[in-house]
């Protein structure tokens, strides 16, 4: 793995019911890429061997917000990036805290 993002989504809703709708409908194309993630409470982390297409699906995210209905769509995004050898995984970092 040469590098992941993680992406809170904020898009602008009426009320909690519809953030949580479009923030789904961002998470579902995330599922869509085909590619490892992990949806935190607080963001999604994506993770790949393209940064140029990891950083164009945390464009198309706000694309997908938009879309979906938000007015106005805000995101903090978090990048690590090594192009020569491997950064840790997401399960690396998560599957320890995860097991009974």
């Amino acid at each position: 793995m040469i590098a992941s993002v993680a992406i809170q989504s904020l898009p602008v809703a009426d009320n909690d019911q519809e953030l949580v709708r479009i923030v789904d409908e961002v998470i579902d194309y995330i599922r869509s890429t085909g590619l490892n993630y992990y949806v935190g409470p607080f963001e999604t982390t994506i993770e790949g061997e393209d940064y140029d297409q990891l950083m164009d699906i945390v464009k198309e995210c706000q694309h997908v917000a938009v879309r979906a209905g938000a007015p106005k769509v805000s995101a903090y995004i978090k990048v690590v990036y090594q192009p020569e050898g491997e950064i840790l995984t997401i399960d690396q970092k998560v599957t320890k805290h995860h097991q009974n």
